[in-house]
């Protein structure tokens, strides 16, 4: 079996985690794996149940009446199938988010969405976001990146894309959720967020995507035959 690459993308709320994966697939011919979107398919579904992120019993209760499938459209944008059912929008707002944080944090939720993740990583060459990608899920992922930026940059890039999808928002509030959301993620006892041993961190606040991207291309022709 040929040897695959894997490159995994780590980072904070709103970092860009998924735009610069998503073009940096689509240039390598990589899979591209948005692990957050699976993570806010178990909040949304938990939440359509009434059951609380933070309800241990509840979450392990229900976990195995869901279903989740990736598939990806002709342009290759990831879509998320919950129990056949597709809430690759539904899953993109600022509420999921926040209850995705917590579900994550759930041991049971990560038992059963690891093995699902790292068998991806075994059959294709990958781009993977998420918060403990060269962590716990790909620890020994080719090329690990830690992906930031200053909340105030972060809620401003958010906003952005939620009025592009025409949602209402607001700024305060998006940057306190922001904050919010780095606090849980960075203190949680299961798989937190936080810079692994071996990964470049690449803070974006002043940079354009294009920046971004030449700046991780480098990195990423120092390790992987491109």
């Amino acid at each position: 079996m040929a040897k695959t690459y894997a490159i995994a993308i780590d980072g904070p709320a709103g970092a860009g985690k998924s735009t610069i994966a998503k073009r940096l697939a689509k240039e390598l011919g990589y899979h591209y794996v948005d692990t957050g979107a699976i993570y806010r398919t178990v909040a949304y579904f938990m939440d359509l149940l009434g059951v609380s992120p933070k309800d241990s019993d509840g979450v392990e209760r229900y976990i195995d009446e869901l279903t989740i499938q990736i598939e990806y459209d002709e342009e290759g944008k990831q879509h998320m199938l919950m129990n056949g059912m597709d809430v690759t929008d539904e899953i993109r707002t600022q509420d999921i988010s926040q209850k995705a944080s917590l579900v994550s944090a759930q041991p049971v939720v990560r038992e059963v969405l690891l093995d699902m993740q790292r068998d991806v990583a075994k059959a294709h060459n990958v781009i993977m976001d998420g918060r403990d990608i060269g962590t716990v899920v790909l620890p020994k992922a080719d090329v690990k990146i830690f992906l930031t930026a200053t909340p105030e940059v972060r809620a401003k890039r958010r906003c952005d894309e939620l009025l592009a999808k025409g949602q209402k928002v607001n700024y305060e509030q998006v940057l306190k959720d922001i904050i919010q959301r780095d606090y849980q993620d960075t203190h949680r006892e299961i798989a937190p967020l936080k810079l692994a041993r071996d990964s470049v961190k690449v803070d974006t606040s002043e940079l354009d995507i294009e920046g971004v991207i030449a700046a991780i291309e480098a990195i990423i022709k120092e390790k992987i035959p491109v």
